[in-house]
């Protein structure tokens, strides 16, 4: 015989109709979201909440609807993308802490700009964030989907606002998974465009397409290929290595030696995903690894835990870590 459903009952106050919309979403789709990913039901009432389902899925929901129903006291719109990063940064386990327990003291990492505030998700992510506010040099290590870049630019576009630099310059190693720069049509700017496309999207929606637009002309913002790096000193600019596992030791050198009087400097990357010659050492697993023990460089280590995309992206890479990962039994002859 199955146990009873566990049934726990949940009174949000202040009773606001305008934060109780927003928690629940149009047509309760983000009540239903959590229902699904947790496996319980929902049953809602105004400001009263009654959650049914195992014990420990209801208390995760209780906890779940607490901290977005407080968060909407800030003005945060309740999004699916939201509850899927508490979710994910959560692993279904952050929220089963004990009534007593201490608060992290440490305040959360934010991002401001003028558009909109960016909290980190997760303690990684604020690690991240809170290193490069106070390091001049950063590396950001990680599978696909953990917000490396997104951090990375929207604290480039908060440094910019609050004019603690003047320029921000974006920089791409350009270097092809698996097609040829000269199939592609155009001149060299347009051939490396395609490579620079998610910095550009992540400014836009921070600045704005015309403003963005008005930026670059003006040289207030610079997107350019590793290439184009040599010979140049960096100073009061804050400086993003996008793709950084796909340098060589060379470039790698080169451009962690642009950085000037002033000037923050982020190096993200994948080290699973390089696509150079397999006659080249990435220049991001190097330089991480020589300079570890200099103070001012802080490097920040992502796992596919604190994937940030669809859940399906979190699976796919653990997927792919599981199978290129060597047997712990080797056959011996």
């Amino acid at each position: 015989m199955s146990s009873s459903p566990e049934i726990q009952h949940l009174q949000l106050e202040p009773n606001d109709v305008h934060r109780l919309a927003s928690l629940c979403g149009q047509w309760d789709e983000n009540l239903r979201q959590i229902e699904r990913r947790l496996g319980v039901e929902i049953r809602a009432r105004g400001n009263d909440f009654q959650l049914l389902g195992a014990r420990r899925p209801v208390a995760t929901a209780g906890h779940l609807l607490q901290q977005l129903y407080a968060d909407t006291h800030a003005g945060a719109e309740v999004t699916p993308d939201l509850i899927h990063l508490y979710l994910q940064e959560s692993s279904l386990e952050a929220f089963h802490k004990p009534v007593s327990a201490v608060p992290d003291p440490a305040p959360p990492a934010l991002i401001h700009t003028r558009r909109f505030t960016i909290k980190p998700r997760g303690a990684h992510q604020q690690s991240y964030v809170r290193a490069i506010q106070t390091h001049d040099l950063n590396f950001g290590i990680g599978p696909a989907g953990t917000g490396k870049t997104y951090l990375a630019v929207a604290c480039a576009v908060q440094a910019l606002e609050q004019e603690r630099v003047e320029r921000i310059l974006l920089v791409r190693p350009a270097v092809e998974a698996g097609e040829k720069l000269g199939f592609l049509p155009g001149d060299l700017a347009q051939k490396i465009d395609p490579y620079l496309r998610p910095l550009y999207d992540a400014l836009y929606e921070m600045i704005g397409f015309e403003r963005v637009l008005k930026l670059i002309e003006r040289n207030v913002i610079e997107v350019a290929p590793l290439a184009y790096m040599r010979g140049r000193t960096l100073n009061n600019a804050f400086i993003i290595l996008d793709e950084g596992q796909n340098t060589t030791r060379e470039q790698m050198k080169m451009f962690l030696t642009r950085i000037g009087f002033g000037s923050t400097a982020v190096v993200t990357g994948d080290v699973t995903q390089v696509d150079l010659p397999q006659r080249h050492q990435s220049g991001l697993i190097e330089a991480t690894r020589v300079l570890a023990n200099i103070p001012g460089i802080a490097v920040t280590r992502f796992t596919s835990k604190d994937v940030v995309r669809h859940p399906l992206v979190q699976k796919i890479v653990e997927a792919y870590n599981d199978a290129e990962r060597p047997s712990d039994t080797a056959a011996v002859e």
